[in-house]
């Protein structure tokens, strides 16, 4: 190991496993979080097997789930009139050693702050990171004009990271033209242990179980030309977003009539950094490479980043193994993110020719070569980052 301390800017997934990994290796780590505790929103995600793996090498599977997570047993994707099944993915034909869990995401981060507070990673709450410069010690300039220096700052600081202008310049988002709601309703209509993909013209539903299946998780996207903000936490009225899938029917309908608190927020296109670290600044997730949620690969990604990256600084010097980290990871984050993209306008098919098309050769594919479906995902849910070549 080149280095002995660092910093981790931000206590979300990746900033958190990064933390963890690098203190098991002897790094004495500091997470600085900007919140006054590290917690997470009622929300749920899709770990599947690429990110599980490295849950699995850091033997945090079993703790997570002990906290309910939901094995998935498929990928259904379903018409929006009626709720007839379009095609069915099966995630039980994954290999063996491969399985999909749906869990809370407050869930999943009490796992990783256990594993990093038993890894003796350091914490400072409330500390409101400003911004940092790259050097031979790099140094991270707080709010209240204090300073925090390592050999290593990793910036998991999400979208609005604050070492992305430093290492790239100003971002250049743009607004994609969709919203999307977040909602959490009670599983009342006994949800199967599967992710729903509801399809209909111009928007979708994605509902999948998670607590054990006491809870559904709701995410509604729709493609409208006002502008929205991002951010998770922008709070409306569960009346628009009913009104915005009136047409939806059958389960959809119901679920959607259940929710009684729901968030909104823009899906902005960011895109990838063409520089990811310099002089001992590093990002990760969101801040490097932020991926829209039509793949559900947000967690799974930052999860992959932190052990590519804690792996590297094991093996090679610090400034090589930033840059290593980089190349070994960018074609494959670039890859996910285009598949996502492809994902959104799959789902949003205007009813005509097209989406007949579309729709039965998803039917046909789904009922006559079910093992072809499931193994064209092989690139995606087969890689694991925790075995080297």
């Amino acid at each position: 190991m080149d280095i002995s301390n660092a910093i981790v800017v931000g206590g979300g997934i990746g900033g958190l496993a990064v933390a963890t990994v690098l203190a098991r290796q002897g790094v004495a780590v500091t997470v600085l979080e900007q919140a006054p505790h590290i917690a997470e929103v009622g929300a749920g995600l899709q770990i599947s097997p690429n990110g599980l793996a490295v849950l699995r090498a850091l033997a945090l599977d079993g703790a997570l789930r002990g906290r309910g997570a939901v094995r998935g047993q498929a990928v259904v994707l379903r018409d929006y009139v009626a709720g007839e099944t379009v095609a069915r993915l099966d995630l039980m034909r994954l290999a063996r050693d491969q399985q999909y869990y749906f869990v809370h995401r407050a869930d999943l981060i009490e796992v990783l702050v256990a594993a990093a507070k038993r890894a003796n990673v350091s914490f400072e709450l409330n500390a409101q990171a400003a911004t940092l410069r790259p050097g031979a010690l790099p140094v991270v300039q707080m709010s209240d004009g204090s300073t925090r220096r390592a050999e290593v700052v990793v910036a998991a600081d999400g979208i609005h990271s604050m070492a992305r202008p430093v290492l790239n310049g100003a971002d250049t988002a743009a607004f994609t033209g969709q919203v999307a709601w977040r909602a959490l309703v009670p599983n009342t209509s006994n949800h199967p242990d599967e992710a729903h993909v509801t399809m209909g013209p111009g928007r979708h539903l994605v509902s999948y179980p998670v607590r054990g299946g006491n809870l559904i998780n709701l995410v509604a996207v729709e493609e409208r030309a006002d502008w929205a903000a991002e951010g998770w936490n922008h709070r409306d009225d569960p009346q628009k977003l009913r009104a915005a899938f009136a047409e939806f029917g059958a389960e959809a309908k119901e679920m959607l009539s259940a929710v009684e608190n729901v968030t909104l927020w823009g899906l902005h296109r960011h895109p990838v950094a063409a520089t990811w670290q310099r002089d001992g600044v590093v990002m990760l997730g969101d801040a490097a490479h932020p991926t829209l949620p039509f793949l559900a690969q947000g967690a799974n990604m930052a999860l992959e980043d932190a052990w590519v990256l804690a792996d590297h600084l094991a093996r090679l010097p610090r400034d090589a193994a930033l840059a290593q980290y980089q190349r070994t990871r960018e074609a494959r984050v670039r890859r996910v993110i285009a598949a996502a993209q492809s994902n959104a306008t799959r789902y949003h098919l205007r009813p005509g020719p097209v989406r007949t098309a579309a729709h039965l050769g998803l039917r046909l594919a789904s009922k006559l070569g079910p093992g072809r479906m499931i193994g064209a995902f092989n690139w995606l849910y087969g890689h694991d980052v925790t075995r080297r070549p």
